[in-house]
């Protein structure tokens, strides 16, 4: 059986130039970067501050304020927990959106049950901020505003730039994960007026374990993680210079393929689509979220009268995320929920997630056998 791959939104397959990169700092290059009477350690600073030029670079960011992390998880937790914290003297209230990552939305709750207050809006269908809607959350004793870059469930794309214009013009922070966004789509912290980005190697072809908090100059935030002072005491802990040296190189190798792969990309997409839709599957098949702001590789769909994890089953052979069990009536998306899918497509969505690796041959195959399935699975449902 020949397996797709066709789930980068969960995580991607390390590029082997990646890998190449990483390798001698496993075995030849063994040095900590924090041990400075020897040319090892000294090596293995040089390129712990290479990785962090390198991603600053992509973010359109200065090195400095690049913090290592060991990934977005952590980077979400230090910017929220962190200004939180800092800046409680000055007001408790923090606005995000319902389809943010857990990662947020849990970090959220957490302080809430703190003392602080939180407002969580809901996005539109389409899955973006409603601007005006923000606009009215921010309140006096508003610290700090978290909105993602794109979604990793439907891949919609925020108006981060005028949400960063709103934030700076009332005074508040503006904390942006970007995880799903970095590498695929460009990012810029100064043309945006972000002031903590986070972000993680292993969505871009990276290692997993590495990720990275860009934090703006004059930004104060209370650590998290103490002993040792490393990160000029932001985060302790000696530093991973395989997984940072490969977060590096992921960075410098999509800087310069990132916008001709990122046209590939959305041709494979929109011709799986095509596929599906001219398919048996296309009757009761519904997008979800909007399709003009939304991350190239990324396609959600519903199929109504299939158990998604049903369908999982019946494709083996290829990689793709779904909810529960469409039977089950639990466990729905709270993304999908939260952009007011109708319920009966609620609980049946699978997640396309096309990465570099792919192939128009692949897509092809993928698309007709899942339409293959779908038409089998339906034929045995008692919905239709």
């Amino acid at each position: 059986m020949s397996f797709l791959y066709l789930d980068h939104h969960a995580t991607t397959p390390v590029d082997p130039r990646v890998l190449a990169a990483m390798l001698p700092y496993f075995t030849q290059k063994p040095g900590n970067p924090a041990s400075r009477s020897h040319s090892f350690g000294w090596e293995a600073s040089s390129a712990v501050e290479r990785a962090r030029a390198q991603i600053a670079r992509l973010a359109g960011a200065e090195p400095r304020g690049i913090v290592f992390t060991s990934g977005a998880t952590e980077s979400n937790n230090l910017a929220l927990q962190g200004a939180a914290q800092a800046l409680r003297a000055r007001g408790n209230h923090i606005v995000t959106q319902a389809s943010e990552h857990k990662a947020v939305l849990d970090t959220v709750h957490h302080l809430e049950r703190s003392g602080f207050r939180v407002t969580i809006l809901a996005p539109e269908p389409d899955g973006r901020l409603d601007l005006a809607r923000l606009r009215a959350a921010i309140l006096p004793e508003t610290i700090l505003v978290s909105v993602m870059h794109a979604n990793n469930e439907i891949g919609a794309i925020q108006p981060v730039a005028e949400i960063g214009a709103i934030c700076r013009e009332r005074g508040v922070l503006f904390h942006c994960d970007a995880a799903q966004a970095f590498g695929k789509i460009p990012v810029d912290v100064a043309a945006s007026a972000i002031d903590l980005l986070s972000v993680s190697a292993h969505k871009m072809y990276g290692p997993k374990g590495a990720g990275a908090l860009y934090i703006r100059r004059g930004v104060s935030l209370a650590a998290q993680i103490h002993g040792g002072g490393h990160e000029g005491g932001m985060r302790s802990g000696t530093l991973n210079v395989p997984g940072i040296v490969g977060f590096g190189e992921a960075c410098a190798l999509a800087e310069s393929e990132m916008a001709e792969e990122a046209v590939r990309i959305r041709g494979l997409r929109n011709r799986l689509l095509q596929h599906l839709q001219s398919s048996a599957a296309g009757r009761g098949m519904r997008i979800n979220g909007g399709m003009e702001h939304r991350l190239p590789g990324n396609l959600n769909v519903s199929f109504t009268g299939v158990d998604g994890d049903a369908l999982l089953a019946a494709i083996p052979e290829i990689a793709v995320s779904a909810g529960s069990a469409c039977s089950s009536g639990a466990d729905s998306s709270y993304v999908l929920e939260a952009i007011a899918t109708p319920p009966e497509f609620l609980q049946c969505a699978v997640r396309f997630g096309i990465g570099r690796s792919n192939t128009e041959a692949e897509i092809d195959r993928a698309a007709a056998r899942v339409s293959t399935a779908v038409a089998e699975l339906r034929a045995l449902s008692p919905v239709l």
